[in-house]
């Protein structure tokens, strides 16, 4: 089978696949996991490494993937990740390979991790306060994930991105530190609308910090000045202006309230082989049960091309994103995959 490019019927290409490795995180963050989780994924049905390392190299050698960003869950709290990335970059060794991670355990990794062949991380932080930090993840680990951080930069895990969730009353009056932070140590700061998406299932759009308001703190520091291109990018980026010289840039990633479905080049692996075409859908493709029954590459790729080809237009509704039609899918956002 030629290569062939996992487009959809509005045109667009998915090039950026995110595959989860766990569903297991060692945080209960309050916008995505209820303090006391009954279960997770059956072990017999999360992907194995081999299979992991498969459907890798067959979106890439086959559909055009450019770059794999491994996801949970914590995808560190995966006991074989190190081997992971090692066969990923085995088979494939010119893919763009990325890792988001809650942080906690990276310090421990990180050299190992580029070690087999790993180019950078995201790390998710929502704030430098401690207290706040423990209200907000159910775990006193910030410490933890800071160590991460170091060990990410001295392990040339870079460029190092920190990904922080504003959330009203916790951590939102706390936004021009954790700017400052990122601007000390070097980090790419992504602040993320809180989607409707998480298990608590208690989202609601008045309770929504926004990108606009976000950036609106920010201006009480910084100046913003807007970077002109983002491509598929999700982040809209800004320069940090201060005394009048650039200190460095932020970004804001607003998918409830400035959508970018038009420009999407992403698809998605759960751990358990559930292939999606957006973070909201509703359906789902099986994956596992085609690698688990003998299928053959191209099988396995056709059944991916016919998934993408239906993407919805936007947010896993074509009536309306977040509006009218909006229905939230069942999965989490641990289970699914960031």
């Amino acid at each position: 089978m030629p290569t062939l490019p996992l487009v959809d019927r509005f045109g667009r290409v998915a090039t950026d696949l995110r595959l989860s490795v766990t569903d297991v995180c060692n945080l209960r963050c309050t916008y995505c996991l209820p303090e006391v989780v009954d279960r997770w994924l059956p072990r017999a049905e999360v992907l194995t490494r081999d299979e992991l390392v498969r459907l890798v190299d067959i979106g890439v050698g086959l559909l055009g993937i450019t770059k794999v960003r491994l996801t949970g869950g914590e995808p560190l709290t995966r006991p074989d990740l190190v081997e992971i990335v090692a066969g990923i970059r085995a088979a494939q060794p010119d893919v763009e390979l990325a890792l988001t991670t809650n942080g906690v355990g990276l310090a421990a990794k990180a050299q190992a991790l580029a070690d087999a062949g790993l180019d950078r991380v995201n790390v998710s932080l929502d704030t430098v306060d401690r207290h706040t930090y423990a209200t907000i993840t159910r775990r006193d680990r910030l410490d933890e994930v800071l160590a991460g951080i170091d060990a990410a930069y001295a392990a040339g895990l870079t460029p190092v991105k920190v990904n922080a969730v504003p959330t009203k009353g916790l951590n939102d009056e706390q936004v021009v530190d954790l700017v400052r932070h990122c601007v000390a140590t070097g980090a790419e700061l992504r602040f993320i609308e809180q989607m409707p998406i998480g298990a608590p299932r208690d989202w609601a759009r008045e309770n929504l910090v926004t990108a606009a308001e976000t950036r609106a703190r920010i201006a009480t520091a910084y100046d913003l000045r807007p970077v002109p291109s983002r491509g598929a990018a999700p982040a809209e980026l800004w320069e940090l202006w201060r005394d009048g010289a650039q200190v460095g840039t932020v970004g804001t990633i607003a998918s409830v309230t400035e959508p970018f479905c038009g420009s999407c080049d992403r698809t998605r692996i759960s751990a358990d082989g559930q292939l999606r075409s957006c973070l909201f859908s509703r359906d789902e493709t099986d994956l596992r049960a085609l690698l688990r029954s003998g299928a053959s590459d191209d099988e396995v790729a056709r059944a991916w091309l016919g998934t993408m080809a239906a993407k919805p237009r936007a947010h896993g509704s074509d009536e309306g994103g977040f509006g009218l039609g909006f229905v939230q899918p069942e999965r989490p956002m641990n289970a699914i995959g960031g």
